[in-house]
């Protein structure tokens, strides 16, 4: 098959419960956060996305030595492979938001989420196409065709790709503007205000916390403050997944993880963000953080999840195996609220 060949996700994609060859069970009987050498070993085997975070978040090793890992993201494994697949104009699967999952939008998250060096020259050329190409609509940027509308889950993604790859465009100011504009009372955000809705969404307050969280980063302003602490408190008055209204869980699907979460908003993604912005550990979280723990294997190790139906260059993890990717971001959330564990409610 053509190294870009596109391939077709199953809409069912099972959970994995195959014991990784030569992994011990390492944390058999033990109900804590400690992570034993070969979990950590077995992270590091794997691609150099997965492995740099590891040793920055999991192994503190120094700068140097992370930073040097880093570096072959774009050299080698997941990282040159979605390089690779890049059209000769700058985009990806030769659109800007579809198709899914192998637009340029979608490929940029995902080059995000593994760490690809902001400097590189080709992730920056497809940030320009999204900048260039979009229509633009009260300060935001709108990818559909046909259809003039600058959804807030969508400007919150390219917030974060403009933010955290080395873009100089006075318009990604533009688009954090909006977006700070732009938030409901609840203090969250919905791509369906323009429809009337009154209640934010998890999906689209998730996306937006992350542009906001990039351009912060990348400007060192101060402005965003307020939205991100507003669209945390939203997550936290629900318990990061739970009614206001019934405390009943209220999607099913968000107590699985996935990876990439590509838009969907799920609890891991949802801690994931609080770890990532090193918020305040809050007691209401105390319910989030105990499902993450509970998906945890007798082996240490999480499952891969499922797997959003839709197009993909290839697979990230194949085949009958456990996740590195999800045993990364729980360690790393279990690590962060175990270090700065809350108050009890009083």
């Amino acid at each position: 098959m053509p190294l870009c060949a596109v391939r077709e996700v199953p809409r069912a994609h099972a959970e994995w419960k195959m014991h990784p060859s030569g992994v011990a069970v390492a944390h058999q009987g033990r109900d804590d956060y400690s992570m034993g050498d070969l979990i950590l070993d077995w992270l590091t085997d794997g691609d150099p996305a997965i492995r740099w975070q590891t040793e920055r978040d999991l192994l503190h090793e120094a700068p140097e030595v992370w930073a040097a890992t880093r570096s072959d993201v774009g050299r080698a494994g997941w990282g040159k492979r979605l390089l690779d697949c890049q059209d000769s104009d700058g985009t990806w699967g030769k659109g800007l938001y579809g198709p899914k999952w192998t637009s340029t939008t979608y490929t940029l998250l995902l080059l995000r989420r593994l760490g690809l060096p902001p400097s590189n020259v080709k992730a920056i050329a497809g940030c320009q196409m999204l900048l260039d190409r979009a229509d633009w609509i009260d300060g935001g940027v709108s990818l559909f065709t046909g259809q003039r509308l600058a959804e807030k889950c969508v400007n919150g993604m390219i917030l974060s790709l403009v933010s955290y790859f080395d873009v100089s465009d006075y318009r990604a100011d533009s688009v954090a503007e909006m977006l700070k504009a732009g938030r409901m009372l609840d203090g969250g955000w919905n791509c369906e205000d323009y429809r009337g809705a009154t209640h934010s969404s998890f999906h689209t307050t998730i996306s937006v916390l992350e542009g906001l969280l990039e351009w912060k980063r990348r400007t060192g302003s101060a402005d965003v403050n307020t939205a991100i602490a507003s669209g945390q408190e939203f997550m936290l008055r629900h318990q990061m997944y739970l009614s206001h209204r019934t405390g009943d869980v209220i999607n099913q699907a968000w107590t699985t993880f996935h990876f990439p979460p590509r838009w969907h908003y799920d609890v891991m993604r949802g801690m994931e963000h609080l770890q990532d912005a090193s918020a305040p550990t809050d007691h209401r979280a105390a319910g989030a953080v105990e499902l993450v723990r509970s998906k945890r294997r007798k082996d240490g190790l999480w499952d891969k999840g499922n797997q959003y139906s839709g197009k993909v260059f290839f697979v990230l993890e194949p085949g009958r195996t456990p996740g590195r990717w999800n045993t990364l971001r729980a360690l790393r959330v279990l690590n962060w609220w175990s270090g700065n564990a809350p108050s009890p409610p009083s």
